[in-house]
C-alpha cells in the first residue's frame, strides 16, 4: 500500500480566497505577539506532525533551525515525553496542551476536551496573557494544518529542489 500522493496540490486556495489568507495571517500575527518564539515553533512543529501536514512541518522545522533551536529537540519532539531533561518545563506543557487541543480526545473514548492537568500544568507555567496567546497559537497551526492537508499543499523544499 502506499502512502504518497503522486500527484500535485488540489488547488491554490489562497489565490482563490485571498481574504481567507489574509485573515488566517492577520490570525496568526496576533496569536504570536508575546509568545516565546522558540516556544512558538516547537508547538508549531508538534501540531503539524500530530496532523501529518508536511508544508508545515517543512516550514516550521526551516524556521526553528533558524531561531537555533537544538537538532536534538526537533529530532525527539515526536517522544518529547519520553525526552527527559531534553525540554524545559515550561516546553513541555506547551506540547501537552498542544497533543490535548489539537486532538480533543481528552486521553478517553467518550471525552472530548482538554483534560483539567494538562490545562493546569500550562497554567501553571504561563501568565495567563501568555497562556491565551498559546492556545491562540496552537488553535492558529491548527487551522493552517487542516487548510494545507486538504488542499495538499506541496512543501516549499519540495517545490525548489529536485528531488529525483
Amino acid at each position: 500500500m502506499t502512502t504518497v500522493h503522486e500527484h500535485g496540490p488540489r488547488m491554490n486556495l489562497w489565490k482563490l480566497v485571498p481574504e481567507v489568507y489574509k485573515g488566517m495571517a492577520a490570525f496568526e500575527a496576533a496569536a504570536s505577539k508575546g509568545l516565546d518564539p522558540v516556544i512558538a515553533e516547537l508547538v508549531k512543529t508538534r501540531a503539524s506532525q500530530l496532523n501529518k501536514c508536511a508544508f508545515c512541518l517543512d516550514m516550521h522545522l526551516a524556521d526553528a533551525r533558524k531561531l537555533g533551536i537544538d537538532q536534538l529537540k526537533l529530532d525527539l519532539l515526536d517522544a518529547w515525553e519520553e525526552a527527559h531533561g531534553l525540554y524545559t518545563d515550561k516546553e513541555q506543557a506547551a506540547l501537552a496542551l498542544t497533543e490535548a487541543i489539537t486532538r480533543l480526545d481528552g486521553g478517553t473514548p467518550q471525552g472530548h476536551y482538554v483534560p483539567d492537568e494538562v490545562y493546569e500544568r500550562a497554567a501553571k507555567n504561563f501568565e495567563e496573557t501568555e497562556l491565551a496567546h498559546l492556545i491562540s497559537q496552537i488553535v492558529s497551526i491548527n487551522a493552517w494544518n487542516r487548510f494545507q492537508v486538504a488542499t495538499r499543499a506541496v512543501p516549499g523544499s519540495l517545490r525548489d529542489k529536485d528531488r529525483r
